[in-house]
């Protein structure tokens, strides 16, 4: 008898999971309360995979080997629990997808500049012509490669929710950007819960193995002894500072280990410092695989960046929109406004992860010229900035808070579209938000 696998949620990561567990041998059951989109359907039906939508059957369900979950479902779901008090185990796509390749993983985590980064790294090593697939909550799924393609390295983007159900997966290269609150809804508002999701990102390295973080972040380097770190240390850092791998010095980024070379800062084709922090991380991260320094320094810097992050749009009458869409937490919208050069109309608002504003108060008062409310329920939003004093409008649409913004922003300002939270009360996504951001502006 096969071993039965179930996976619930046939997203980007579940269709790819029952594909490849398809492809292992496994009687494999795919199981989704919502509806399946129709491409992921095509792909079940093409490899003869059964699959329900809508609803959970507990017979077809309860009787797995192993589940697989999609980060998507809480773990604290009906079902879930059901399998929990059984004793199934649970794990998540990436682990799953871990068993079947010994390609080098190159795995990126943190609250902030996740995506840049990985991003940025895949966009170095494709340059240098390795053989490299781009995975984890960008691109197609992990287990769906692992199952049509050979790569050699594959560089990962981990939520801390992907984390959660990963127990032996390895990563050989381990970035830790940041640690800052963010979905502490889903980790009983405890943050220390959600930091020691963050740190499962080097669970089982070996002393050949890196990880590199950011070495000025206090919960960083207060958690750093709590764990038996293996891999050698790469930190970076925005001073010189002892034994960091990467740093500044009079305006030139300096990488010290394994090969040292240094870049103008001016070169580099993203700006603003949580640019350059991603800068660095995938910088180290190159020099480990042994990239020559040349290719790093040209693919630094011609990197277009990443769609719905500080993404500019167009300037219209002399007012220049900005689209960062992706900012779904308060300290993402720091970033945003830190380095917003000129005056600025924020859009914020929408559902609320347990936001504290306080982060953003200062930069608000002194970079912001009025304030559009964009979301169902605004309350929150209003107690905490009305007392600022500044211009506001509460709107429920794009349209509407695209011509709020229009109307509030003079000529020599920008428009900032940086919302602090996720975009589900009024939005399918946050490029849908996004995307419709950038058709109302198009549209004035």
């Amino acid at each position: 008898m096969a071993k039965r696998i179930v996976i619930l949620g046939a997203g980007e990561s579940g269709a790819g999971a029952a594909v490849l567990a398809k492809k292992q041998g496994f009687d494999t059951f795919v199981s989704d309360m919502s509806m399946i989109k129709s491409k992921y359907k095509d792909m079940l039906n093409e490899r003869g995979i059964a699959w329900e939508e809508g609803k959970h059957t507990e017979e077809l369900i309860l009787n797995a080997d192993e589940v697989i979950k999609s980060p998507g479902i809480p773990n604290d779901a009906p079902m879930i629990l059901k399998l929990k008090a059984q004793g199934t185990p649970i794990i998540s796509e990436i682990e799953f997808a871990g068993r079947y390749t010994n390609a080098k993983m190159i795995c990126i985590t943190g609250s902030n500049g996740k995506t840049t980064t990985t991003s940025l790294i895949y966009h170095i090593f494709k340059k240098a012509g390795l053989n490299v697939g781009l995975a984890g909550n960008i691109g197609q799924s992990l287990a769906f490669q692992v199952a049509e393609y050979n790569y050699d390295y594959y560089v990962i983007e981990l939520s801390s929710f992907q984390l959660d159900n990963m127990y032996k997966f390895h990563a050989n290269i381990a970035v830790l950007m940041n640690i800052t609150p963010d979905h502490l809804d889903r980790y009983d508002h405890k943050m220390q819960n959600y930091v020691d999701a963050k740190f499962r990102i080097i669970q089982n390295q070996t002393d050949e193995d890196a990880f590199i973080f950011w070495n000025d972040d206090p919960i960083i380097q207060r958690e750093l002894h709590k764990y038996g770190i293996h891999g050698h240390y790469y930190p970076f850092a925005e001073q010189k500072e002892e034994g960091a791998a990467a740093y500044v010095e009079k305006d030139k980024v300096c990488f010290t280990k394994p090969i040292a070379f240094n870049m103008e800062q001016e070169e580099l084709a993203l700006t603003g410092t949580h640019n350059l922090f991603n800068s660095m991380a995938a910088g180290i991260s190159a020099n480990l695989a042994g990239i020559r320094k040349e290719c790093i320094r040209e693919a630094l810097g011609d990197f277009k960046g990443v769609e719905h992050r500080l993404e500019k749009v167009c300037r219209v009458k002399g007012v220049d929109y900005i689209n960062d869409s992706k900012a779904t937490n308060v300290n993402s919208c720091w970033y945003a406004l830190q380095s917003m050069k000129t005056k600025t109309v924020l859009i914020l608002g929408g559902k609320d992860k347990g936001n504290d504003y306080n982060e953003i108060a200062d930069l608000v008062k002194e970079k912001c010229v009025g304030l559009i409310y964009m979301g169902l329920h605004n309350e929150k939003l209003h107690e905490f900035f009305d007392p600022f004093g500044l211009p506001t409008a509460d709107v429920q649409s794009m349209k509407d808070a695209v011509d709020a913004a229009y109307r509030m922003a003079k000529k020599g300002e920008s428009v900032l579209l940086s919302p602090c939270c996720a975009s589900f009360d009024l939005f399918k996504s946050y490029e849908d938000r996004g995307e419709q951001f950038k058709d109302c502006v198009r549209a004035l």
